[in-house]
Parts: C-alpha cells; sequence; structure tokens
C-alpha cells in the first residue's frame, strides 16, 4: 500500500481554522472590499447556518465514513471523534493506516509499525474539539473583508492561520486557503438538524483529491476505550 498522505484533518477539516494551516491555497486574486460585519458576526451566522451553537456543542462523539481515491487507489475512511481525541482508519487494498490521539498524545500505526505524533503538532491537537467549527474564535481575526469568487460574495476573515471564505448568502464556509493549497466544501448534509461538509476538494502539495462522506453518526457508538 502507498503511503496515503492525506492528512488526518481532512476527515474533520470541516472548517477548524488549525487545520486549514496545514493544506489549503490563495484563490485568484480579486477586489478586496471591507465589510461592516464584524468577526463575531461571520462566525455567529456560521454556526447558526450550521445549526445552531447550542446543537454543535450538544455533540460529544461522532462516528464519520469516507470515500477518496488517490495515486489511483480507492481509499475508505472512519473517524471516531470525542472532544479533542480521536481515532482515523483508513483503508485501501486489504491494508490499514490507524491514526489515534488520545488527548495527550498520539501515533500513527502503519503495517505494524507505530509512530508518535510530532511534537510540535501535540498543541494544536489538544485544542481540538467534536466539531470542529467551533474552533472558531473571532478574537483571532481583526476585520472582515467581501471578496467574489465565480461571481458569488463571500465574507472572508484572516490571520495569520490563512483566509477563510463564507458564503456571504448561507453564512457557510466554502474555502479555507494558505499557502500553495486550498480546501473548498463543494456541499452539505444535514444529519440531525445539524449540517456538515460531504464533498470537500483538497488541492495542494500537487494533489488533487475529493473526500465524500457517506455517513455520519453523532452521540453514539464512541467511547474511551477507542482512543487507546
Amino acid at each position: 500500500m502507498k503511503k496515503i498522505i492525506i492528512p488526518f484533518f481532512c476527515a474533520v477539516l470541516f472548517s477548524a481554522p488549525a487545520a486549514a494551516q496545514q493544506t489549503s491555497a490563495a484563490p485568484a486574486k480579486t477586489e478586496v472590499v471591507k465589510s461592516k460585519l464584524t468577526p463575531k458576526d461571520v462566525v455567529d451566522n456560521y454556526f447558526k447556518a450550521l445549526g445552531g451553537k447550542a446543537k454543535l456543542e450538544a455533540v460529544k462523539s461522532s462516528v464519520t465514513d469516507n470515500t477518496f481515491n488517490i495515486q489511483g487507489m480507492d481509499v475508505t475512511m472512519s473517524t471516531l471523534k470525542m472532544g479533542n481525541k480521536f481515532k482515523s482508519v483508513q483503508s485501501a487494498m486489504g491494508q490499514k493506516v490507524t491514526q489515534v490521539f488520545d488527548g495527550e498524545k498520539g501515533y500513527i500505526e502503519r503495517a505494524g509499525q507505530k509512530t508518535d505524533f510530532p511534537a510540535e503538532n501535540i498543541a494544536d491537537l489538544k485544542k481540538g474539539t467534536t466539531i470542529e467549527a467551533l474552533a472558531f474564535d473571532p478574537s483571532n481575526f481583526k476585520d472582515v473583508t467581501t471578496e467574489k469568487l465565480n461571481g458569488k460574495d463571500y465574507n472572508v476573515l484572516s490571520s495569520e492561520k490563512g483566509k477563510f471564505y463564507f458564503d456571504a448568502a448561507t453564512g457557510l464556509l466554502y474555502r479555507s486557503s494558505v499557502g500553495e493549497g486550498s480546501v473548498t466544501i463543494q456541499d452539505y448534509m444535514t444529519v440531525e438538524s445539524i449540517k456538515f461538509p460531504s464533498v470537500v476538494d483538497i488541492d495542494g502539495k500537487g494533489q488533487k483529491v475529493t473526500i465524500k462522506t457517506t455517513k455520519i453518526v453523532l452521540n453514539n457508538g464512541v467511547s474511551e476505550a477507542d482512543f487507546k
């Protein structure tokens, strides 16, 4: 099995600023206009568009199944999350790659060999939440600009992490960009009155991958034992 280099965050990128820092890409330049909205307005509208902050915070665990094709391989990925803990299992050609984080430390297991997560990644992983959208903190952004992409208006939040494009009409996150790659959410699905990205395009480091979500289960099927 070739090395799968799609990072774990693709399973949960779904709007986490820390996640977008690892992949994303600047879209073509466009006219930038300062918005009358504040970063809090944009983030609050985003939470509301997803189903409401209270509903997001009520999700204590999730199981997400995804599929994608990389380097000619069809890959399935199942990800369990509980707060800042996660377990992701990628399967292709009869082999598996497992990533586990128990809230304090984690590892990648491939072909029976375990490799600890780099120490420099632990601080960000500890900030994880079951619903990654909740990682958005308005205080991390100074102002809001309005930009057009493909003829549509987007409210844009910028920070050292990157740029985050929210559909001005729906409030939903559309694109995260930074450096040489991009994460674009092409579609959402609704599970228990909460919206989740269901078709996500990843473009960066010479690779283009579309990740499709096939199933999401909330508040069921996850226990502490899964993160050992």
